[in-house]
């Protein structure tokens, strides 16, 4: 076996340069503390029998206490709150439905108006061209005639189906109906999240739905809404049993006040809301819905009638200066009606009236239900409902009192008030 020894001058200059040195740990306080003992299993079966457990007893009583309530809570509202989660999920699918097809026939007001635009100025470029061949008789003539007034006929026949369906109006009825839709959702989710929802309310919301689906269709064949009413009328998307219902289901969630917070110089600040409205806003989107409706009717009619003119024109071409100038003239005109009226969107301007003269019937009905209810405590709380219409009108609710000392003032003086109730329209 090999052994290594170590020289005795590396262990003495090892030793020489060792280095000592040492370190003072303070010494920590001692802590006297004692665990609780495991009982064991003789204690616990003590326990049981004799029932000597006052805490145990105590949690099992609060434990009861509490799942009996949450028990009673569950069974009296939630088959409601089932049901309008399960009407909430048609709320959605309605929403995807109505912003789908709006975009669909908003592609289709585009490229329905492109085209035809483009087969009218077709047309009338050949009927020029047909007439520069006026004095020669041959087939480059009749070839010529007879496309222009194909196209015309095709033109005619396009402009008649997009004049009779309005694809700009039928997309903003799709988008008023998304947006609808969506503050119908909102109200949902905000039933749910305050609690306690009763069967009155599912049935409230799905009146609200059977009602906006026949405010705004979406077929087109059978179901349509009338482009061309005889009258102007402001658009009806809430059911006639709402107020009814409201006035007999309003919850304030809780908030305790005198009167509901309710005042006569409240009651009649907003009988003065609604003369301004009835005055000022609801008039004035009267008067400019009859006015879109009467352009409408005059540019619907008047393009297919020039195209139908140029079709009829063309195929006299080459029998006289008048026959080569109509068809040509009258072509040029229908494109231009067709591009102010579909490009204009003038049915979709009737449209937003009629919606925006709904909206302020609207608010008219909910003031006057909300009034005519004499049990202030069944009414919405009052600076609640203050808040809601001023806010609508696009106001604070100092303004709105405003406004309604101002309408008071010039009535009793005789004079017409000059503000809008809306600020927003």
């Amino acid at each position: 076996m090999t052994s290594i020894q170590t020289s005795p001058l590396f262990s003495s200059s090892l030793s020489s340069k060792r280095i000592n040195s040492s370190f003072n740990v303070p010494k920590l306080p001692r802590a006297n503390f004692s665990l609780p003992r495991i009982p064991t299993n003789e204690v616990v079966h003590g326990l049981k029998l004799t029932g000597s457990a006052p805490f145990m007893n105590a949690n099992n009583s609060t434990t009861n206490v509490h799942n009996e309530i949450y028990n009673n809570s569950t069974n009296s509202n939630s088959a409601a709150i089932t049901q309008l989660y399960a009407i909430l999920e048609v709320v959605a699918d309605r929403v995807e439905m109505h912003r789908n097809v709006g975009e669909q026939r908003d592609n289709w007001n585009s490229l329905l108006l492109n085209n035809i635009n483009m087969i009218t100025l077709t047309a009338a470029t050949l009927t020029g061209a047909a007439s520069a061949f006026s004095g020669d008789e041959g087939t480059p003539l009749l070839a010529l005639k007879i496309s222009s007034s194909l196209l015309f006929s095709a033109a005619t026949g396009l402009l008649l189906i997009m004049n009779k369906i309005q694809p700009s109006q039928l997309a903003e009825e799709q988008r008023i109906a998304t947006k609808l839709f969506r503050m119908l959702e909102t109200e949902i989710q905000t039933t749910i999240a305050i609690g306690n929802p009763t069967e009155e309310d599912v049935k409230c919301v799905t009146e609200k739905i059977i009602a906006l689906d026949k405010s705004y269709p979406l077929p087109l064949l059978g179901v349509m809404l009338e482009k061309f009413p005889a009258k102007f009328e402001p658009a009806v998307w809430w059911p006639k049993t709402q107020f009814q219902r409201k006035s007999k289901t309003c919850n304030n969630h809780g908030i305790m006040e005198k009167n509901n917070g309710w005042s006569e110089e409240l009651e009649m600040e907003m009988r003065e809301v609604i003369k301004v409205i009835k005055r000022k806003d609801i008039e004035d989107f009267e008067r400019l819905g009859n006015i879109a409706l009467k352009v409408n009717k005059t540019l619907a009619v008047a393009g297919p009638l020039l195209t139908g003119i140029a079709a009829i024109g063309s195929a006299f071409v080459g029998h006289g200066s008048m026959s080569n100038i109509v068809p040509a003239m009258a072509g040029s005109m229908a494109a231009a009606i067709n591009a102010f009226e579909h490009g204009g969107q003038v049915g979709m301007v009737f449209e937003m009236y009629r919606n925006c003269g709904g909206f302020f019937k609207l608010l008219e009905e909910t003031i006057e239900a909300t009034l005519e209810e004499k049990d202030v405590e069944r009414r919405e709380n009052g600076k609640v409902f203050e808040m809601k219409m001023a806010l609508r009108l696009g106001r604070s609710v100092s303004q709105l009192r405003q406004l309604a000392s101002k309408s008071a003032s010039y009535r009793s003086e005789g004079i017409d008030i000059d503000e809008f109730a809306s600020k927003l329209f």
